[in-house]
């Protein structure tokens, strides 16, 4: 891997089932995350993905890439548009610093509203 290097894009169909899967995979109760009429309440369009599944996502991506000796070493990320069921979110990376087996990813993952997350991946990845 270089600075420079782009990762292949990976699409993921945001379902209803993954955004209620997702939170209660993380233990993440919130109504927000599965019932539709109390997200509408409380101002939301309908329910949407928790940030514990959006990381898990991102994660993936990078694993997915780097294959099974990567090792996450820090993943820092923030949530901008909501991912709603119904969209797409896509996810690209860039690599940004390679030193040795070390190298940070810059990720987006964009929807049809905007960029849902955005922030870096380091990654170890032992031979």
């Amino acid at each position: 891997m270089n600075v420079g290097d782009t990762l292949p894009p990976l699409e993921i169909a945001v379902t209803r089932t993954l955004i209620v899967a997702g939170a209660i995979a993380s233990r993440d109760f919130q109504d927000v995350h599965h019932d539709t009429a109390l997200a509408r309440e409380k101002g939301s369009p309908d329910i949407f993905m928790n940030i514990l599944t959006t990381n898990g996502l991102v994660g993936r991506y990078i694993t997915d890439h780097l294959g099974p000796r990567a090792v996450l070493r820090k993943v820092a990320i923030r949530l901008g548009a909501p991912n709603y069921p119904g969209d797409t979110m896509t996810l690209t990376g860039t690599v940004t610093a390679v030193l040795g087996s070390t190298v940070e990813i810059r990720v987006v993952g964009a929807n049809g509203i905007g960029h849902h997350v955005s922030g870096t991946v380091v990654a170890e990845v032992s031979a």
